[in-house]
């Protein structure tokens, strides 16, 4: 399979991060690169999984020809449920499917590598840290966002921009009002602000929202975004009337 090179995480943070790594992969087939996805699982082929890498990139492919192979398996034949039940709800299936085989990927390199009671709480938590794929392709995760009124009131005032412009960019862009502050009130502004959007994840990569990304809104979905990950950068956004997200974009009926 391309992208599978060989590759043995052998602490908690290695293991961790390539689970990260695969988790991005499988959330960009089934968001920003969801039209694709949908083509190649053609239910007229065999059975087809769904594979993440630790390079964030994804593959459909065949499983494993090798028995036992290398690493666990994802769900096999996803593509036989494309047509047959409403397309939102075959991505959420292929997600959890998806979630079930991170798990068991991550936890066979604890296995493999002797990770004792204390990493193995200490790898859960820290992925227990991240929404799930199905959260973030559901959209469960936005809508726990959504019950903060903060948040639900900068969806509704978006006026000229659509988009946060986060720490030195909006300081350029968005004067303060002169009245001086000391450290501590500056200091206690950020803190502030972390807590208010700290659960905003971004509908491409899932992450969480730190205050010195810009981030951008689509006007269709409300979803949030890093500008990183959808290719708009704070001069851009400038000139954009309504941000449309690739998923918006590449939204077309299908037969």
């Amino acid at each position: 399979m391309d992208g599978s090179q060989p590759y043995n995480p052998r602490t908690v943070e290695e293991v961790f991060r390539d689970f990260k790594s695969r988790r991005t992969g499988i959330i960009k087939a089934l968001t920003t690169d969801v039209e694709v996805f949908y083509q190649q699982c053609d239910p007229e082929k065999e059975n087809l999984c769904l594979y993440g890498f630790p390079n964030e990139q994804w593959e459909v492919n065949l499983p494993a020809e090798e028995v036992p192979p290398e690493l666990p398996e994802p769900a096999l034949g996803i593509n036989f449920a494309r047509d047959g039940m409403p397309e939102k709800d075959w991505l959420a299936l292929v997600a959890v499917h998806g979630d079930a085989w991170l798990l068991a990927v991550a936890f066979y390199f604890g296995a493999r590598f002797g990770f004792d009671k204390a990493d193995r709480k200490r790898l859960f938590n820290m992925i227990n840290d991240l929404p799930t794929i199905f959260e973030v392709v559901s959209g469960g995760a936005k809508n726990q966002v959504k019950e903060k009124s903060s948040v639900s009131n900068h969806s509704s005032s978006k006026s000229k921009s659509n988009f946060k412009a986060k720490g030195s960019e909006q300081q350029s862009k968005f004067p303060k009002a002169s009245t001086p502050k000391d450290d501590d009130e500056e200091g206690l502004d950020e803190e502030d602000e972390e807590e208010e959007h700290g659960d905003t994840l971004c509908g491409s990569c899932g992450e969480n929202y730190a205050s010195d990304e810009f981030w951008i809104c689509c006007d269709i979905c409300e979803r949030w975004f890093h500008g990183s990950c959808v290719k708009i950068t704070p001069a851009r956004a400038e000139h954009i009337k309504q941000y449309k997200c690739p998923d918006c974009t590449n939204k077309r009926a299908r037969p």
